[in-house]
């Protein structure tokens, strides 16, 4: 594992980002990750969800999506790594295969960034200690804890894919909420979930805020979570949705807000180093 002795702490920044389905996870992890590489930062941005869309917040064609094949489903790869065919559970199997060279060998490269979409098989899916399972974990290990790039994680609502281990070196665990109560009741699951895994603070953005009412619901059903930053409810994202474009691009007064929350993670993990 590379030290972060050489560079400045926000060049090596660790993001998870989850949420509840439809909250907008993952128009916050797409142009995050543009926002760092326009910056000139090396960003490696990863699809840990199995209802796998960060590829379109990308603005990647459907032609270019499909010919981008998840990790979980190259089969052959988990195998020869692994050493045990993918589906089976228990027996013999290596614990700790090979996967520093993924991001150079299987990743879509654009704009000073690489998009990898881990996928997800039935068996991962279930918990089991299988080899798909093992290769996933290990594959988000190396790219949170041992990566000298900026590593942003759209993940599922849960927080399945982390691992202790894994979940300590997470710079900012940020959960997306919007005005409603399923939304709130999954941010405090979530921070349940990784209290558990050993993150002490878990962050909140609020999105699709539409007014002051909006906003004074999230913060008063917040409690002791921390709201990091604003999204407006804007058109524009959903007009990208449909024209097939980056939010990032389609979207400026998103893209703006997005970059202050950029801005504050990178001051409050500043400060804490500092101390």
């Amino acid at each position: 594992m590379r030290l972060r002795t050489d560079m400045s702490y926000n060049t090596f920044m660790k993001i998870a980002i989850t949420g509840k389905g439809g909250v907008g996870k993952t128009t916050l992890s797409a142009v995050l990750s543009h926002i760092f590489a326009s910056e000139g930062k090396k960003v490696i941005a990863v699809d840990a969800d199995p209802d796998a869309n960060l590829a379109a917040a990308f603005g990647i064609s459907r032609a270019e999506i499909a010919k981008i094949k998840p990790i979980a489903e190259m089969t052959w790869l988990v195998e020869e790594r692994t050493g045990a065919k993918p589906g089976s559970s228990g027996g013999i199997f290596k614990l700790n295969p090979r996967v520093d060279d993924i991001p150079a060998e299987y990743g879509y490269r654009f704009d000073n960034i690489t998009l990898l979409i881990t996928g997800k098989s039935k068996e991962a899916a279930s918990g089991c200690y299988c080899p798909e399972n093992v290769f996933l974990k290990r594959l988000l290990k190396h790219l949170i804890a041992e990566r000298d790039e900026v590593v942003i994680v759209d993940m599922e609502a849960g927080i399945e894919h982390l691992t202790r281990g894994t979940a300590e070196h997470v710079d900012a665990f940020i959960v997306v909420v919007e005005p409603g109560q399923r939304s709130i009741q999954t941010a405090t699951t979530v921070k349940e979930m990784a209290k558990g895994l050993g993150v002490k603070e878990v962050m909140v953005v609020a999105n699709k805020v539409r007014t002051a009412e909006d906003l004074d619901f999230i913060k008063t059903s917040l409690l002791d979570m921390k709201l990091t930053g604003v999204i407006s409810f804007n058109n524009s994202i959903m007009e990208a949705d449909i024209k097939g474009v980056s939010p990032y691009k389609n979207s400026p007064e998103t893209a703006g807000e997005i970059k202050k929350i950029k801005d504050t993670l990178e001051g409050v993990l500043n400060e804490k180093k500092q101390r």
